[in-house]
C-alpha cells in the first residue's frame, strides 16, 4: 500500500505529518512511503533525510495513495484528488468542518480526526491533541515573559532585590500544567485555577498554588477528561471570584476550552482595567473566541495598559519538535490500524471508532 505525506498548504503551517526517523517502521509494516518534495523543509527535515530512511520523494503528492497523513484538513481540491476509498489521518476539525466531512464521505474516504482520540491509557501514545497542547503551554509562557517589562525570577543584585513575577494560569489541562511548569522553572510565583477540583494535586505538585474560589464544581469534568461547559451564572460568579487573582498577576495565561463550543469568557474588560499597566494576558483560547473579552485572534493589542495576545497555531512555531511529536502519535495510531499491511477498521475497538469521521460513504461521527 502507498502512504503519502503531502506538503501542508495552510498558510503559516510549518509542521509535517511524518518525521524521517519513523519511515523505517512504516516500511517494515509493508507500506511504500512517498513524501512530497519539500514537505518537511519548514520543520527542518530535508528531502535527503527521508530518502536516507527509505522513503520516495515525489514532485507532487500522489493522487492514488492508499493512506494519507496530514496535519491540517485537506481543502476541496485536495479532497477531490484523494483516491476513492483511501484512508486519511490528521487534525480534521470535525466541529467546524461540515462541508469537508461531507465531501470526504462522498469520496468514500475513511477519515480519522486524530483530535478525537479518547483520553484513555491505551491511547496515550496516540494523543496528538495533548502533545500539541504541551507545546502551546510552553510557548505561552515564553511569549508572556518576552512581553512583560520585568523579569520572571527573584534576583538579588548589587543594585537591589528584584521581586519575582506573579503568573496566574486559568485552566489546568495539558497546556495549563505545562505553562505552570515552565513559569516555575523561569522563577515566577504561580497560581492556577481550574473548575475541576481533581487537578489541585497536580497543580501543587508543580510548585504552584491552587486558587480556591469557593464555587460548586461538582460534575465539572466530562467522562472524556475535558472540562464540562457550565451555566452563564456559574461563569458570572467565577469572574467575580477570580478578579483579585487577575488584578494581582503580572501575567495571565488562559487555556480554558470546551470541545465544539465557543471558549467561555472568564476575563472581562473590567477585570483587565483592574490589572497593573504593563501586565500581559496570553489567551490560548483565541481561536475559539478567547477567554478574555478583549482578545483578538491572531493579534496583539494593548487595552487599558495591558498587552493582550491571542496567538494561533503555537505548535507550528516550534515546528521540528511539534512535527516529531505529532508524527509519533499518528504513526502509533496507524500502526494500531494496520493488519497484514492493510488498514483494518474494527468498529468494536474504541481507539478506532472514536476518531472515525467517515467510512464507506457514510458520516459516522456526530457532535455530542
Amino acid at each position: 500500500m502507498i502512504l503519502s505525506v503531502p506538503k501542508e498548504t495552510t498558510p503559516s503551517e510549518r509542521r509535517v505529518a511524518l518525521a524521517p526517523d519513523l519511515v523505517p517502521a512504516l516500511v517494515k509494516a509493508g507500506l511504500e512511503v512517498r513524501v512530497e518534495a519539500g514537505a518537511g523543509a519548514a520543520a527542518g527535515f530535508l528531502d535527503a533525510a527521508y530518502l536516507n530512511k527509505g522513503a520516495r520523494i515525489e514532485p507532487a503528492a500522489p493522487d492514488q495513495a492508499d493512506i494519507v497523513l496530514r496535519v491540517r484538513p485537506p481543502d476541496s481540491g485536495e479532497i477531490a484528488r484523494l483516491k476513492e476509498g483511501a484512508t486519511l489521518i490528521g487534525f480534521l476539525h470535525p466541529y467546524d468542518n461540515g462541508p469537508g466531512i461531507a465531501a470526504l464521505a462522498a469520496r468514500r474516504v475513511t477519515a480519522f480526526a486524530i483530535e478525537l482520540m479518547p483520553r484513555i491509557t491505551r491511547a496515550q501514545s496516540m494523543d496528538a491533541l495533548s502533545a500539541m497542547s504541551t507545546l502551546s503551554g510552553y510557548k505561552a509562557v515564553l511569549i508572556a515573559a518576552n512581553h512583560l517589562p520585568k523579569m520572571f525570577p527573584l534576583m538579588m543584585t548589587a543594585a537591589g532585590t528584584l521581586t519575582p513575577a506573579r503568573v496566574f494560569i486559568v485552566g489546568a489541562g495539558v497546556a495549563g500544567l505545562q505553562a505552570i511548569g515552565t513559569a516555575r522553572r523561569l522563577g515566577a510565583v504561580v497560581e492556577a485555577y481550574d473548575t475541576r477540583p481533581a487537578v489541585k494535586e497536580q497543580v501543587e505538585s508543580l510548585g504552584a498554588r491552587f486558587a480556591e474560589l469557593g464555587l460548586d464544581t461538582a460534575g465539572a469534568e466530562e467522562k472524556t477528561g475535558y472540562a464540562k461547559e457550565q451555566s452563564e451564572e456559574f461563569y458570572r460568579r467565577q469572574q467575580e471570584m477570580m478578579t483579585r487573582y487577575v488584578a494581582a498577576a503580572d501575567a495571565v495565561i488562559t487555556t480554558a476550552l470546551v470541545p465544539g463550543r465557543r471558549a467561555p469568557v472568564l476575563i472581562t474588560e473590567e477585570m483587565v482595567q483592574a490589572m497593573r499597566p504593563g501586565s500581559v494576558i496570553v489567551d490560548l483560547a483565541a481561536e475559539q473566541g478567547g477567554n478574555c473579552a478583549l482578545t483578538e485572534s491572531g493579534r496583539e493589542t494593548i487595552r487599558h495598559g495591558v498587552t493582550i495576545i491571542g496567538p494561533v497555531n503555537l505548535p507550528s512555531t516550534v515546528a521540528l519538535h511539534a512535527s516529531q511529536m505529532y508524527a509519533r502519535c499518528v504513526t502509533a495510531f496507524l500502526t494500531h490500524l494496520l493488519k497484514d499491511g492493510k488498514v483494518a477498521v474494527d468498529l468494536s475497538d474504541e481507539l478506532t471508532r472514536a476518531p472515525l469521521l467517515t467510512h464507506q460513504g457514510e458520516v459516522l461521527w456526530r457532535p455530542s
